[in-house]
């Protein structure tokens, strides 16, 4: 009996501890980081949801939370079969990754309210920017193309960059950015892919030859290419001249927005490209069922690890953050409903609260131009007609100017080129 009664004091003070700890981190979120009622409402309401999004849609997957409003662990059912190495250890890649849901809110809210095309007025309003920056920028590439003079180096780069973002955020509206990945060979998704407003590619991926068009579709309005912007420069420049990769359509350098490690490649610059200028983004052909071990591409031999676990459970979190919409073999109903996704409400209250958590520039400001480290003016002159209403109403928003996510920016500040009108 004495044994059941120190077992339920014990069970009883470790409850008063747990709410205590409860009070107590919600106390200091109120008090030191100024986070009001609402906005913990909102990272828990973000939390709880999430885990939800995950086990229902994920396909195996399971969101583990702990009493930290931002960490989450996603992991992989047992039987999955790893099959990436990490080249520094020789380790088979884990079953369980840790992420952010704050920093990912944070990041991805910023993104969705830039460009991330590089242009010259970026690197113009950058201190010392052509010098430093854009020599940095070219010199990836030493070892590729032997860029060795500086001076031609920054001739080249200004060669393909446009003057100004040619795009705005919500200027299109459904997108869909097509992954090479050999689970498209397993669906018919042609017709479904070109209904979409924009098809956004990567690389030379065939798409007439060998009948991939049923299984991939025709349409297509930008490539993205990767092996790093200094060595895709003279596929950007002699674009036609190329007659090993045959590219008719529009090729930008991106500017990068920093998200950790996880899901590093084209495939995340081309989520983040789509993400900056549509209002809608689904993704096709990225190798994300957990129960998928063939590891192909579509047009190619096998490439054992070309998507690691870690991407695929980054994309999941993606997914379940209601920035896109998963399509694959195992999900494969065109007007498959994402359960549990967070209402607009929650993510606007959660971005608020991980801004001041994550002691972001700005944070917890409505001003869109508050976040901005670097200003420069310029003389106004409309370049868009006959834009959407929601790109309309988003230029209003930021006042006519053209906002740049800054590379590794520690307090992932903006650069800011305001209108002088």
């Amino acid at each position: 009996m004495k044994l059941l009664q120190l077992a339920f004091i014990i069970a009883l003070a470790s409850g008063f501890a747990a709410i205590l700890i409860y009070i107590t981190g919600v106390s200091n979120l109120n008090g030191t980081l100024n986070i009001s009622d609402e906005e913990v409402e909102a990272l828990q309401s973000l939390q709880s949801g999430f885990e939800k999004c995950v086990r229902a849609n994920g396909l195996g997957l399971e969101a583990i939370s702990d009493r930290d409003y931002c960490k989450v662990t996603l992991q992989f059912p047992s039987d999955t079969i790893p099959k990436w190495k990490d080249p520094k250890t020789g380790n088979l890649e884990g079953l369980s990754f840790e992420f952010n849901l704050c920093e990912a809110v944070a990041t991805w809210e910023q993104v969705r309210n830039s460009t991330t095309i590089l242009t010259k007025e970026f690197i113009d309003a950058l201190p010392n920017g052509w010098e430093d920056y854009a020599w940095r920028r070219i010199n990836k590439g030493i070892h590729l193309n032997n860029c060795a003079n500086k001076t031609l180096c920054m001739e080249k780069l200004s060669l393909v960059l446009p003057e100004t973002p040619p795009y705005v955020p919500r200027q299109f509206g459904r997108c869909a950015v097509i992954g090479n990945s050999g689970d498209l060979l397993k669906t018919k998704f042609g017709k479904e892919i070109d209904s979409y407003d924009v098809v956004l590619r990567e690389n030379g991926a065939p798409i007439q030859a060998c009948n991939y068009t049923d299984h991939v579709g025709k349409k297509s309005t930008f490539r993205l290419l990767n092996r790093g912007s200094a060595k895709a420069l003279d596929k950007v420049a002699e674009l036609y001249g190329i007659l090993e990769v045959p590219i008719l359509n529009p090729v930008y350098l991106m500017l990068g927005a920093s998200f950790g490690s996880a899901a590093k490649g084209t495939g995340l610059k081309a989520l983040e490209f789509a993400l900056s200028i549509c209002d809608t983004v689904d993704m096709y052909g990225f190798t994300v069922d957990p129960g998928y071990k063939e590891w192909t591409r579509y047009f190619s031999e096998s490439r054992q690890g070309h998507t690691p676990l870690h991407g695929r459970a980054y994309y999941q979190m993606m997914e379940c953050l209601g920035l896109i919409r998963i399509h694959s073999p195992m999900r494969a109903d065109p007007n498959r409903v994402v359960k549990w996704v967070p209402s607009r409400g929650t993510i606007t209250g959660a971005r608020l609260a991980s801004e001041k958590m994550l002691r972001r520039a700005a944070a917890g400001s409505d001003d869109p131009l508050a976040s901005c480290s670097i200003i420069k003016k310029k003389l106004h002159k409309s370049q868009f007609s006959g834009l959407r209403k929601a790109a309309v109403d988003h230029q209003k928003y930021v006042k006519e100017t053209t906002m740049y996510p800054l590379e590794h920016s520690l307090g992932h500040s903006q650069l800011c080129t305001v209108s002088n009108s």
